[in-house]
């Protein structure tokens, strides 16, 4: 009986290990950025007014090679990002050019470039800016 106790233990210790180093995998940040495509939901602390945005929610998708690329509510882009360790730096780069109503994608571009950090919890992406200031907040799209 205390065999088979010893190797219970010794089995719930390799299998809580092996757990903790799954931790340390999936809690990278470049896996945790590039495993999603993510959705806007906020942006400077207020929930997105889809009326902001002429052809649909502005969205960002990042890949394991620093290449950024998205849209902006109205037009598409492709440039880069730049990771170390929690710190971000985004350059959305080339974009089309279609003329768009209101100042949604203005001000989608200008939070886009303060970003200085970022942080994932649970589902969602919050970008922030200098001193911490919440800039965008995005969801996964399904």
């Amino acid at each position: 009986m205390r065999k088979k106790l010893s190797t219970l233990f010794l089995i719930a210790i390799v299998s809580l290990s092996s757990c903790d180093s799954m931790k340390k995998i999936t809690s990278d940040p470049l896996s945790m950025l590039t495993s999603k495509t993510w959705g806007l939901e906020s942006l400077l602390g207020n929930a997105v007014d889809i009326n902001s945005f002429t052809s649909g929610i502005p969205s960002l998708l990042f890949s394991k090679d620093s290449k950024l690329s998205g849209f902006t509510g109205c037009n598409n882009f492709n440039g880069s990002f730049n990771l170390s360790g929690m710190g971000l730096g985004l350059d959305p780069g080339a974009m089309t050019k279609k003329a768009c109503a209101g100042d949604g994608e203005k001000n989608f571009l200008n939070a886009l470039s303060q970003v200085k950090s970022f942080d994932i919890s649970g589902d969602k992406l919050k970008l922030f800016g200098d001193a911490g200031k919440d800039l965008l907040s995005f969801l996964p799209i399904k």
